[in-house]
């Protein structure tokens, strides 16, 4: 077993590419969401998608008085992540596509109409100081690797790459929990048949891991491995079935932070699985912006049908530097925590979607996210009067 200081912790976190084939299937499921929100911001989705070799099946509850074409929303979305040749054992162009669609259950919907959770279920935020964007280091390496080789993939510059990959990342951490170094970057890219192993392996840690990684987190000891068995020449949705909200730990914090267990794509801004992950992610931020603790935890729970959360949670680990209940009060007067309060303040009837699909949801310094915004930082800081670490000017 690889042993480390004594005193020393690692954590490991995932990521994968756009090209894998949950991802695919999350992708579609949002993109699907994005095109009747661009027509009806009220329109009611919860979207799936299921895809094997040569077979796309979207299926779930859509009510809206707008027309999508949803096959060609599903070869367009699978074409623009780069299945275009049949050779990748997956074509946009010859893939079956079968739709199965009804309507929200009236029973359901008569809750919704009335500024009601969409569901009953329980949701967490994080937010921690170890990185620029306020995520746990694993998770957000993990994401900027994932990213960095579909990229590369896309420019050309890893022109044997294919759509399917994933990485991986562990970090050692000190006896006050601080981030030192990179343990171990696995990185397993789906190929063309015709690369050497030695090429796949030196332009991957030139052109991916060295130009991701800060210089000052890898050393002599970083352990790097480059597809693992060998080969992954068959990869997508050919090697392995695909599936909408089969990569939440991805989608959210790696593990570092605990899950209600709810998915996110393919659903619309009502149902609180989406709406309130995202509104504890902006107050947990927030928190931690202001100065407020190191490490913040937000949890809030919901009844089906009730505009209110039946509990808020916040926790912040021993890191909080005022009184804990200061904290929550803070949240309590500022966060609107009911679904329309969500979906008024982070602006979420927008086709938003589909670019988050992927690559994560927290943490994209690359996009800009009402829920990654710094808006209520300052105004933590002055009603707690501490030193805010970030603010909105500076995000």
């Amino acid at each position: 077993m690889h042993r480390t200081h004594p005193h020393h912790r690692l954590f490991t976190s995932e990521s994968v590419t756009d090209g894998h084939p949950d991802k695919v299937a999350d992708q579609i499921s949002d993109a699907v969401l994005d095109a009747v929100l661009t027509k009806d911001p009220l329109g009611r989705v919860a979207c799936e998608t299921a895809l094997t070799t040569g077979t796309v099946v979207v299926f779930g509850e859509i009510s809206t008085e707008a027309y999508v074409d949803i096959p060609g929303i599903v070869r367009s979305t699978i074409r623009d992540i780069g299945y275009v040749r049949a050779k990748y054992g997956f074509d946009y162009e010859t893939c079956g596509v079968l739709v199965g669609i009804d309507e929200q259950s009236p029973d359901i919907a008569q809750g919704v109409n009335t500024g009601g959770a969409g569901d009953q279920g329980m949701m967490f935020g994080y937010a921690c100081d170890e990185t620029p964007e306020l995520m746990p280091a694993p998770i957000q390496l993990a994401h900027q690797l994932a990213r960095r080789v579909s990229e590369c993939r896309r420019d050309g510059v890893l022109r044997w790459a294919r759509p399917d990959g994933k990485t991986q990342v562990t970090v050692e951490y000190d006896e006050s929990g601080r981030p030192l170094r990179v343990d171990t970057v696995l990185i397993s890219l789906q190929h063309s048949e015709d690369v050497s192993k030695e090429q796949i392996y030196d332009d991957v840690q030139r052109h991916v891991v060295e130009a991701t990684i800060p210089a000052q987190w890898l050393d002599d000891d970083t352990r790097r491995f480059v597809n693992p068995t060998g080969r992954f020449v068959i990869g997508g949705p050919m090697a392995d079935a695909g599936l909408t909200g089969r990569k939440i730990i991805v989608d959210t914090y790696g593990g570092y932070a605990r899950h209600g267990g709810g998915a996110f794509s393919g659903k619309d801004p009502t149902k609180v699985d989406r709406s309130a992950a995202y509104g504890a992610r902006w107050a947990a931020k927030n928190v931690v912006a202001a100065g407020l603790a190191s490490r913040c935890e937000v949890q809030v729970a919901y009844a089906i049908g009730m505009a209110k959360p039946v509990s808020v949670l916040v926790e912040t680990f021993g890191t909080e530097r005022v009184p804990a209940d200061q904290i929550a009060s803070l949240l309590d007067e500022y966060v609107d925590l009911s679904p329309v309060g969500l979906m008024s303040a982070l602006e979420l009837r927008r086709p938003i979607y589909r670019q988050v699909a992927a690559f994560g949801h927290f943490g994209r310094s690359d996009l800009d996210l009402p829920w990654e915004r710094l808006s209520l930082a300052a105004e933590f800081a002055r009603e707690a009067g501490t030193e805010p670490l970030l603010t909105a000017a500076a995000s």
